[in-house]
């Protein structure tokens, strides 16, 4: 099967998991925004919710790390449908070998120094729906103070000048960030 024919059956897959009556169900609370980088050659694409510190229904700042996201339970990584990531070649990802195609990403934070990225393999389902036997892969975040704080959850795919990228994810105070290698 072809990159392109394993990549639009990943976005049917999605697409068919959402009816009209699941979206009434299931009302967007945060917007929602897709963040894409070229990186030594491989495109890599990230769609996500991303919820905001204060609480959509009252205002009130909230408390985003080992709070709203409890420490030592795995989080949906965003708001709403589950964050997915799409890479057009195989990317190496915090020492783990991951094949081209879609993945869900999950995270499971420790504290404000570290947390695991979870790869799984399940697409298309709602946020909340993880399924642990579906983890293809299980990589160590590392965590650190972000330069200014992040009102709203953000993204980034960056590339480091000495090859590969940087998965950042930053929210409230802290950044978390994971390296990875294009497997060629």
């Amino acid at each position: 099967m072809s990159k392109l024919s394993v990549s639009i059956a990943a976005i049917f897959l999605f697409l068919s998991q959402f009816s009209p009556l699941d979206a009434q169900k299931r009302a967007r609370i945060s917007p929602h925004d897709t963040t894409k980088a070229t990186i030594d050659g491989d495109e890599i694409t990230i769609v996500y919710g991303r919820p905001y510190t204060k609480d959509p229904k009252t205002g009130e700042k909230r408390k985003i790390w080992g709070g709203l996201v409890p420490f030592e339970k795995v989080w949906r990584l965003g708001a709403d449908e589950a964050t997915l990531l799409t890479t057009k070649e195989p990317l190496e990802l915090g020492g783990k070998s991951i094949p081209a195609g879609s993945y869900t990403l999950f995270m499971l934070p420790h504290n404000e120094k570290s947390a695991t990225l979870i790869v799984n393999k399940q697409v298309g389902q709602w946020g909340t729906k993880y399924d642990e036997k579906q983890d293809f892969a299980r990589v160590d975040m590392k965590g650190e103070p972000a330069s200014s704080p992040a009102d709203q959850l953000a993204i980034a795919i960056d590339s480091n000048p000495s090859g590969g990228g940087t998965i950042k994810l930053t929210w409230e105070t802290t950044r978390y960030s994971v390296d990875f290698k294009v497997q060629k």
